[in-house]
């Protein structure tokens, strides 16, 4: 009975909440046999592209801080900032989606491996994201110097807006189309309509907070746990496509 009480007492609630998580959606995310025996291919259309981006690249996470850095200014110089970030943010994912598609072909690194990346990044951030609305953490203070339009940079730009992983994921997804100029088409449209999304959720920061701030974090949650879904079935999908996992009939 000691030796249990000790092992629970070790035990991390996000833990369990991630393996409860992962355990219920097993079922629903595990791959489905194609027509020839083995298993389908991860399919990633517009709509689940924009829901995977969304949480990585969207405005939810940049309300906060934002409202932060411009406190005690004026909607001109608000205007300019988030005009400044939004043009960096684009020109970052840009040069990183072509730098990292060819870097990963340099590397030879087959498909298999890379959509199993991707999934795996995919379903960690949703992961945090879900448990970070219980964390109680408080956002970060920035520091007490005026504000000027050297924040569009950072940490406006990068990593608010531009995050790490949602780096990572436009640069799997860029090289999961290979040669097809139709999903790279699809991946640049939802990006840039996430990134307006984010211009304009900064224009109207102060107001979404005060009327929609609850909602948002309800939203977030909702999305991630469908975010983390969708990174099971990439992963599981992938594995199968190893030989890791057997797959199951349609």
């Amino acid at each position: 009975m000691l030796i249990l009480r000790l092992a629970m007492s070790m035990v991390n609630p996000r833990a369990l909440t991630a393996l409860a998580i992962a355990l219920c959606l097993m079922t629903w995310a595990w791959p489905v046999q194609a027509s020839d025996g083995t298993a389908a291919l991860p399919v990633l259309g517009a709509r689940k592209i924009f829901v995977l981006l969304f949480l990585m690249l969207g405005p939810i996470k940049i309300l906060v801080p934002f409202v932060e850095m411009t406190r005690d200014t004026d909607a001109a110089f608000r205007r300019r900032l988030a005009g400044r970030a939004i043009l960096f943010s684009a020109a970052a994912l840009a040069v990183a989606g072509l730098i990292g598609r060819t870097m990963l072909e340099n590397f030879n690194i087959p498909m298999p491996v890379l959509a199993l990346t991707g999934g795996l990044v995919l379903f960690l951030v949703a992961l945090q994201t879900v448990l970070h609305q219980f964390s109680g953490a408080a956002p970060p203070k920035l520091g007490a110097a005026p504000p000027d339009l050297h924040l569009a940079v950072s940490p406006l730009a990068f990593p608010t807006i531009v995050t790490p992983y949602g780096i990572a994921a436009v640069i799997v997804f860029v090289a999961l189309a290979q040669d097809n100029l139709a999903i790279k088409l699809v991946v640049a449209e939802v990006v840039a309509a996430i990134l307006f999304l984010d211009w304009v959720a900064m224009l109207f920061a102060d107001a979404i907070l005060k009327w929609m701030g609850v909602a948002l974090q309800v939203f977030a949650v909702v999305l991630g746990v469908t975010q983390i879904a969708l990174g099971l079935n990439v992963i599981f999908q992938s594995l199968s496509l190893i030989g890791l996992l057997p797959v199951r009939s349609g």
